[in-house]
């Protein structure tokens, strides 16, 4: 096999949405797997449509995917000029002509066509008319002078042998009026001239293939290798819309996705490897290959990728996460972190990430190592039994005791209480979760002895003074 060469060709009309990144992924998978190169092409001939911000989008959504391409960036339109020499050429070989017809003259076609169940193509009035009864001042566009018999094959990689017959194929477009290229002509071209080796791309795309074979044909080009991968559907089926979740890749980095964990999910939307659900990059790279992708439809399932989210967040190193919830953190908080602050939520994502799904989630509930927490109406609740005067003094008992000790960490608290919980015969529970309210504001926490020993002694009694105020004043 001659080097592998893939490629990914969004249109920039809007985000990249979720078939796409998952066409790109296994399109660079492919290339990466065979130790090939993975391309990357704008294109960007509907210029009314096409936008600097798509554009934008496309490249920043592939990078935070992490799908490195290789070279510059192709912009379609930029090679118009080479599209259209290709269909000149054609012209002048005689595969291609010149084509008169209005638009009345199209549309009473298709009507017709419409009216007789037959195919609603061009059907070929300019192909073999002479240039002489060309009417003046009509610019015309320039046709493929496609095989009218037999079969159009497609020996697909993930479909198998497809075909269609050439009667169902009309006389495509290959330059407008105005000498501009169509998408269909400047895919085949811009294909051909990257050295594209194999094209893999959502099965709505199959009779585009079917005529981009013809071009193919009509030049004596070789034509890469195709793979039709099924669409994504939604959990109930039905085509995925924006109400299963089909938006822009940007938009799950902000609901707290991280990449690995889309591309691994991602990965398994329609390919599979035995019964493996948590695989690697790197196993991904050495294990994808076409045939394992399913001929059925995927389901997206928005329950599923958070699952697999929190897998991902739980083997993400502290530092990490730490980095990535910190500017959410920020900007909640209308201000930067200060350095201690940043410190205190480091050493929390140990004990944080065990129950959290997304990032958001993440930085939700770790947000009180950085700000004094308001408690709610559990918290409240939960610190009221401390207005008791013998509860009181108990606990006040037991704070001076752990604000004395050497060494204020998670392991000399914890005995300190157990025995404080002997000595005076007050439940662990009892003492453990009013200390867990005061200080985070919650009544759900990791262990609360891990979080003094993040907080620091000073802080501890600075928050449990203002909780025990605020328990106060709301009773």
């Amino acid at each position: 096999m001659s080097q592998v060469i893939t490629r990914f060709a969004p249109s920039p009309t809007g985000y990249l949405h979720i078939g796409g990144a998952r066409t790109a992924l296994f399109s660079w998978l492919f290339a990466r797997r065979h130790g090939g190169q993975f391309r990357l092409r704008i294109e960007d001939t509907d210029r009314a449509r096409s936008t600097e911000d798509a554009v934008n989008k496309i490249f920043e959504g592939l990078k935070w995917l992490g799908l490195d391409w290789d070279g510059d960036a192709v912009m379609q339109f930029s090679r118009a000029a080479r599209h259209a020499e290709v269909a000149r050429q054609l012209l002048a070989e005689g595969k291609a002509y010149r084509c008169y017809c209005s638009q009345e003259e199209l549309a009473q076609m298709r009507e017709t066509a419409k009216a007789e169940g037959r195919p609603m193509g061009y059907d070929g009035r300019w192909r073999d008319r002479d240039a002489s009864e060309a009417p003046s001042g009509v610019p015309p566009v320039i046709r493929l002078k496609a095989p009218k018999d037999g079969e159009t094959l497609v020996a697909d990689l993930v479909q198998d042998e497809v075909k269609v017959a050439n009667s169902q194929l009309d006389d495509m477009v290959l330059l407008r009026a105005d000498g501009t290229p169509t998408y269909m002509l400047s895919v085949v071209v811009d294909d051909h001239d990257m050295n594209v080796t194999h094209v893999i791309r959502g099965d709505d795309h199959l009779t585009n293939t079917f005529r981009q074979m013809q071009i193919y044909n009509a030049m004596g080009w070789t034509a890469p290798s195709f793979g039709h991968i099924p669409l994504i559907h939604g959990p109930d089926g039905a085509k995925l819309s924006k109400r299963h979740g089909a938006l822009g890749v940007e938009a799950y980095r902000d609901m707290g996705f991280l990449p690995e964990a889309m591309r691994n999910y991602l990965l398994r939307l329609g390919w599979s490897h035995g019964d493996d659900e948590i695989i690697s990059t790197e196993q991904a790279v050495s294990w994808f290959n076409l045939e394992n992708v399913g001929r059925s439809p995927a389901r997206f399932d928005l329950t599923k990728l958070s699952s697999l989210n929190a897998h991902y967040l739980r083997q993400a190193s502290d530092a990490r996460l730490a980095m990535e919830v910190a500017p959410l953190i920020e900007k909640s908080l209308g201000r930067q972190l200060s350095p201690e602050e940043a410190e205190r939520l480091t050493k929390g994502m140990e004990g944080l990430k065990e129950r959290a799904k997304t990032l958001v989630e993440l930085a939700e509930s770790a947000r009180f190592y950085a700000e004094s927490p308001n408690l709610d109406a559990k918290a409240l609740k939960a610190m009221q039994p401390l207005l008791d005067n013998d509860r009181a003094l108990q606990m006040d008992a037991f704070l001076s005791k752990a604000y004395d000790l050497p060494s204020f960490d998670r392991a000399g608290i914890e005995a300190l209480a157990r025995n404080h919980s002997e000595e005076t015969g007050m439940k662990l529970g009892d003492l453990a979760q009013p200390l867990r309210a005061a200080l985070t504001g919650s009544t759900t926490s990791p262990p609360i002895f891990e979080v003094m020993e993040i907080l620091g002694a000073n802080l501890c009694q600075n928050r449990f003074v203002s909780a025990i105020k605020a328990v106060r004043e709301a009773t």
